[in-house]
């Protein structure tokens, strides 16, 4: 019978020589990722990286993440309520140290990956092993866990987690992934625009006149140092009037990210006179297109429909290079489904380390998750849906 074990690692140096080679599938848990992740994680985060093996044999590979939510400037700015208010105080007081099993910076199932068969009753003892060392490593440093956090899964796989070590966590699902399947037909922007209703080809239409005096390309590691405060700026700004933050990426984030992975990460400027008013970033992730961070300035913003003009750039980035999906993650539901994509339920599982907390977070964590509201849009003639 094949035994199972697993090894954290602080550094990246430290990971086996195969790392890679377990990884191949999944970028975000690739070495050149995880470097970009310890040169330029946020400043309230320390990142984990756990290899497991069986019988020896290096099989699969995770990622963790420990937050510090009192090292953060603002938990988000836009909503200004009495409930806002109230979550605030109780993640400063209550749940300040998470630890995620994941990946808390990017949305999608990109916490773990093997590279042979494992049935789940391995990785949710694995996973759950996993935690436990952690939170021993933090407790040796004085450091109480508050929570601990394993995301994210899609239905399926959450469904069989359920059935052995995770029976008896909460689960949750906060807002959907949005992914966009794209038509295998598709050859181009033409195909894509052809496929609207009138009404979506209008509004369309009207992005792109909207558009009219912005150039866009894409910038080169040395334009992306060059232009780093302004692209920080631009990012913070969206940033911070998010409903909810745990984390704000660090200042030299990008032009890290571009230094590692080259050509596998693209970020486009928007540019008018000369001055950068936006950019959009995308990591390829092998039939996978993965949006990433974006930053607009509010003063072109409704002018220029900036937002839309980029959903709609990374869609046609996507069929052009002939991508199979794209991930665009979670927020703005409804302006993402206008362009195509469709809502993907996502699960988390959570637990607070407090045992008499715990038993009330079936009814703690609903009311700390800012509500929505959002209608579906179903932009293509009947014959795509």
């Amino acid at each position: 019978m094949s035994h199972h074990s697993f090894h954290i690692y602080t550094s990246t140096q430290q990971l086996p020589d195969n790392w890679d080679r377990v990884a191949h599938d999944n970028v975000f848990l690739q070495t050149h990722y995880l470097k970009v992740l310890e040169s330029s994680a946020p400043t309230n985060m320390q990142c984990f990286f756990i290899g497991i093996f069986e019988d020896n044999l290096l099989v699969g590979v995770a990622l963790s993440q420990y937050l510090n939510l009192n090292k953060l400037e603002s938990f988000g700015e836009r909503d200004q309520c009495l409930k806002t208010t109230v979550r605030n105080l109780v993640f400063k007081n209550l749940a300040s140290h998470v630890l995620f099993l994941g990946n808390n910076m990017i949305t999608g199932q990109n916490g773990y990956i093997f590279c042979k068969e494992m049935n789940f009753e391995a990785i949710s003892m694995l996973l759950h092993q996993a935690a436990n060392a952690l939170i021993d490593y933090f407790k040796k440093q004085n450091i109480k866990i508050h929570i601990v956090s394993f995301k994210d899964f899609y239905s399926h796989c959450a469904a069989e987690l359920k059935k052995f070590h995770f029976s008896s966590i909460y689960e949750f699902n906060t807002q959907p992934n949005m992914i966009f399947t794209l038509h295998k037909s598709w050859q181009n922007s033409g195909d894509y625009v052809s496929a609207f209703s009138k009404k979506y080809r209008d509004q369309y239409k009207r992005a792109r006149k909207k558009s009219e005096g912005l150039s866009v390309r894409e910038l080169s590691l040395e334009e992306i140092c060059s232009w780093e405060s302004r692209i920080y700026e631009l990012y913070h700004h969206v940033a911070k009037n998010a409903p909810f933050n745990t984390f704000f990426l660090a200042r030299n984030h990008f032009s890290v990210f571009k230094q590692q992975c080259g050509d596998r990460f693209r970020v486009m400027g928007y540019f008018i006179n000369n001055d950068l008013i936006g950019f959009h970033s995308l990591l390829l992730n092998g039939t996978v297109l993965e949006t990433y961070f974006l930053g607009y300035d509010e003063h072109y913003q409704k002018d220029k429909m900036l937002y839309l003009n980029m959903l709609y750039n990374m869609t046609e980035f996507g069929i052009e290079n002939h991508f199979e999906k794209i991930i665009f993650g979670r927020t703005a539901l409804e302006i993402k489904s206008s362009v195509g994509a469709e809502p993907n339920i996502m699960s988390g599982f959570i637990y607070h380390t407090n045992s008499w907390i715990n038993r009330w977070m079936p009814r703690i964590f609903p009311n700390l998750e800012p509500t929505l509201v959002w209608q579906q849009r179903h932009p293509f003639k009947q014959q795509m849906s």
